[in-house]
């Protein structure tokens, strides 16, 4: 977002800055200085959309609302394609590639006239002009469309190096191409999939389970407002996979149910051990769900943390 923000001053825009991500505040901000470009995280677009439901706003004049820096739910994308209109534009960076290392064009939303298959809205676009983009195993070999890997990137937009950390810096760059430590895969049209952050993955009784595939189940419960998959201590499966939902104002679901979804979508191993409904996910500044503070939270105590 302030790669953006940069951007637009040097050509002459002007950039509102808002206190905090205020869904209210952001759609008064559109409506009053005629926004043409926007970055949210997909928590935000999730309170958006709750507002314009009640409330309509004009936003004829947004050209690109970005999103990024978390995995959104495709069926909450969908929402919003609607509500909003065709300006939705996805980026995946991060600040040793920063800008971008893949995106998801407004028109690639769509296809054949209708907003398109879930197949391509759940991916993160093909990769950027100036960057070069392969899926690898863990012994540095291109992997092909359909076999996760860690993603690895090289161009112009990746960094040196980390300042004055030479070590850390050849752990992550080796033979010029930076490891992302994401884990993703390649489609057969291209498009990357980011199955999930290599920190993040969850490894119960041996067995594999990425958070964002047990998320996307969760947020297409309509009392969903939000969630996070993490993996809680167990003592014989080292990882038992765990959910903490957030509900929609005056919505209910029991988290039987939640499981029960997740069996009937995934199977028992990949649905969650235990559900906690809670108040409000804990957020950055920017309103992005701070899923090492939630997985902390349940760590605390051990002594080991995998």
């Amino acid at each position: 977002a302030g790669l953006l923000s940069l951007a637009a001053t040097a050509r002459g825009g002007t950039v509102v800055v808002l206190p905090k991500a205020n869904p209210a505040a952001v759609l008064d901000a559109i409506e009053t200085y005629a926004v043409t470009d926007l970055f949210l995280p997909p928590t935000v677009i999730y309170r958006l959309l709750e507002v314009l439901q009640e409330t309509p706003r004009n936003l004829s004049s947004l050209r690109y609302l970005i999103y990024g820096a978390a995995p959104m739910s495709v069926e909450k994308l969908r929402q919003a394609l609607t509500a909003i209109g065709p300006v939705m534009m996805e980026l995946y960076g991060q600040m040793e590639a920063p800008a971008s290392v893949t995106f998801l064009r407004p028109d690639e939303h769509f296809a054949d006239g209708a907003i398109a298959p879930d197949s391509r809205l759940s991916s993160c676009g093909r990769p950027y002009p100036l960057v070069e983009v392969e899926v690898r195993d863990d012994d540095g070999l291109a992997l092909p469309p359909g076999t996760p890997g860690e993603i690895c990137v090289r161009g112009d937009l990746v960094m040196k190096g980390y300042y004055k950390n030479p070590e850390q810096t050849r752990a992550a760059i080796r033979d010029g191409w930076l490891h992302t430590g994401d884990i993703g895969l390649f489609d057969d049209e291209g498009y990357l999939h980011l199955t999930d952050r290599r920190r993040d993955l969850i490894i119960s009784g041996g067995f594999n389970v990425y958070p964002s595939e047990v998320e996307q189940v969760i947020w297409g419960h309509p009392a969903v407002r939000d969630c996070a998959v993490i993996g809680s201590p167990h003592p014989d499966w080292g990882e038992a996979v765990t959910a903490v939902v957030e509900l929609n104002e005056n919505c209910s679901v029991t988290e039987q149910e939640i499981i029960a979804l997740c069996k009937q979508e995934l199977g028992s191993i990949r649905a969650p051990k235990a559900v906690h409904l809670v108040p409000a996910l804990p957020r950055s500044v920017n309103g992005k769900v701070l899923k090492k503070t939630i997985r902390e939270s349940f760590w605390r105590e051990q002594k080991t943390k995998i």
